[in-house]
């Protein structure tokens, strides 16, 4: 079933001794904003979780199929939850696929490859929506190599920004054993070799999502793929467990769903109504205890509701 309303949302999600999102130009260190001290996490690290759930929880419904298997095949219901950016995914090999399944495998001879434009790359779009669950929820460029077109998709997330300022905790570790024996003769007997682990002692984050169903539309984007994203944004970090990541959990969805496709209210408004605050006496939070979530659901908005999932 299309969606017919537009969602914003709010997701509250914690860090306890880990690090939530490591950031490669900075040693690996948690990001932050140079500015405020505040902790980010990236939107794209939002997404890569939401993927691995529905991987995790999908795939084991998904059959193995070979190439020749797809040919022709223009609508595979039981391919629906795939995800296309996945670890040592050669994503060319996918649009591949997209070409068998719509029967213009002709297409992928030689130059043609690239072609740009027409009703293959229309139709190798489409096969791609309706058998990737992350291309028809968030999007993707697909026109490098064997071109599939792109897809804007129907939700979007912003970066996560940590409620109070965090600091960087860098602890020294040790490893009893070494990896080779070139190593070992130049500890001198001492296997031990040194590591840095960075974490947050404790950061509340609030990230801020949109769906829109037009969008929504032009994907193929439905309300089970809807259910399927609201199940995952709330279970996604139990079963993303980490040594490196300390303990992360989801501690609120909150959902402004609007009768209209358009929408009854700025995003802005109603995200300003969900304010997270140290409570009074606490000067450095060490868990979700020392903050309260003020919620007004007082004179919403004509056409707005609001629904907790989280």
């Amino acid at each position: 079933m299309s969606l017919t309303n537009r969602y914003d949302f709010v997701l509250l999600f914690d860090v306890k001794d880990g690090n939530p999102n490591g950031d490669p130009d900075a040693g690996n260190l948690p990001r932050l904003d140079a500015e405020t001290g505040h902790g980010l996490v990236t939107d794209v690290a939002l997404k890569r979780k939401v993927r691995n759930f529905v991987a995790l929880t999908k795939d084991k419904d998904q059959p193995n199929r070979s190439e020749d298997e797809f040919k022709g095949q223009l609508d595979a219901p039981d391919r629906r939850f795939e995800i296309y950016v996945k670890e040592k995914a050669i994503l060319n090999n996918q649009h591949k696929r997209a070409y068998l399944g719509i029967g213009r495998e002709d297409l992928l001879a030689g130059e043609d490859k690239k072609r740009k434009g027409g009703d293959a790359v229309d139709n190798a779009r489409a096969w791609m929506c309706r058998n990737f669950y992350d291309v028809r929820t968030f999007g993707a460029v697909m026109s490098t190599g064997i071109n599939c077109g792109q897809v804007r998709g129907p939700v979007q997330l912003t970066f996560a920004r940590s409620i109070d300022p965090v600091i960087a905790q860098e602890h020294s570790i040790t490893r009893m054993a070494v990896a080779t024996e070139a190593e070992a003769e130049k500890q001198e007997g001492d296997n031990r070799t040194m590591g840095r682990k960075h974490t947050v002692p404790y950061g509340l984050y609030m990230a801020h999502g949109f769906v829109s169903s037009f969008l929504a539309k032009q994907t193929g984007f439905g309300e089970d793929d809807l259910s399927l994203l609201w199940q995952a944004l709330g279970q996604m970090f139990e079963h993303d467990r980490s040594a490196a990541r300390g303990e992360m959990a989801t501690r609120g969805l909150y959902v402004f769903k609007h009768d209209s496709e358009l929408g009854n209210a700025p995003a802005h408004a109603l995200f300003d109504r969900i304010k997270p605050k140290l409570k009074e006496g606490v000067a450095t939070a060490r868990s979700f205890e020392d903050y309260t979530i003020t919620l007004d659901e007082n004179a919403l908005p004509a056409g707005v509701s609001l629904l907790r999932l989280a």
